[in-house]
């Protein structure tokens, strides 16, 4: 087991056996543990936030190759980084097609969002979350192949009860499947019977989360009032603590499955088990499906 599948693991499991104990049993130093954990990011995942901004810059002057996106980034956004990181996130994120595509006008989403500050955060205004009233999503890399491969994870989960609502795994962290993602959502309220008028679906500012095709079907079609986070991933650390919590202990069956078909399935199969067998602390060692049938139960006596 390699340093980095170690941390991972530590970070599962040292709340319940303890940090020492967890560090020694897995003969990992406290201090590879912090610098793991705290200092070393994958690449994209480091620059993350860095992506919509640049997809800007392209957009507004497509024919600016990394060294004058380094210089406007610092002169209009403040933001000062190495030129050979811009160059290879173009690479990362496929954003050199964009600097051969016509000038377009700012994405009218992207001003609304502008526009609205620090207000357009809806989750840090409220107090108590009740059940149903919040909900995350949010793209996350996963490995597959053993490990020679990556692909992208989107999962949509309730703020109280910890249920994964909907989920989508595909080889690019597109609208179609976050879209795909939210279909399987729908699915889980309509067996509940739980309406989606005034819910609140709060995400970082990925240009999916800012498309017209995402934000027609979340808060045109259905009516969902959409969230976005101030500061990328920092901002959604809910979904962020989701990410990692699912991700590290199914980390090597992930790697067993050889192609996205065998990935699919395996995700299914977590997701049956983290919403109907896996038992959450903070839910009192109770499954998310079982918390969810208590609280609804408590609801109809009271009525």
């Amino acid at each position: 087991m390699s340093n980095t599948e170690k941390v991972e693991l530590v970070e599962e499991i040292w709340e319940e056996y303890g940090l020492n104990r967890t560090l020694k049993s897995l003969e990992l130093s406290k201090s590879t543990w912090y610098y793991h954990r705290k200092e070393k990011k994958s690449y994209k995942e480091k620059y993350r936030d860095l992506k919509p901004t640049i997809e800007e810059i392209i957009r507004k002057n497509p024919e600016y190759g990394y060294p004058r996106i380094k210089v406007e980034l610092k002169e209009e956004y403040g933001i000062v980084v190495n030129h050979k990181v811009i160059l290879n996130l173009l690479n990362f994120w496929d954003l050199k097609m964009l600097r051969n595509a016509r000038k377009t006008k700012k994405s009218g989403i992207r001003e609304a969002i502008q526009e609205a500050g620090k207000d357009i955060n809806l989750v840090k205004k409220k107090g108590q979350i009740g059940l149903f009233e919040v909900i995350y999503t949010d793209f996350t890399e996963i490995p597959y192949d053993g490990g020679k491969r990556n692909a992208q994870l989107i999962a949509i989960i309730d703020h109280e009860s910890k249920m994964i609502l909907g989920w989508a795994v595909g080889k690019h962290a597109d609208t179609d499947l976050s879209l795909e993602a939210w279909k399987r959502t729908k699915e889980t309220f309509k067996e509940y019977h739980i309406s989606l008028k005034g819910m609140i679906l709060h995400q970082d500012r990925d240009s999916v989360f800012t498309g017209n095709r995402w934000v027609d079907e979340i808060l045109i079609k259905d009516g969902v009032r959409l969230s976005y986070s101030e500061n990328g991933a920092k901002g959604n650390t809910y979904m962020e603590s989701f990410n990692g919590h699912f991700k590290c202990p199914n980390r090597s069956l992930f790697c067993e499955s050889k192609d996205i078909n065998g990935l699919s399935e395996v995700v299914q199969e977590r997701v049956h088990y983290w919403n109907r067998t896996r038992r959450h602390s903070s839910l009192d060692y109770r499954t998310p499906l079982n918390y969810i049938k208590e609280r609804m139960s408590n609801e109809k006596k009271k009525s």
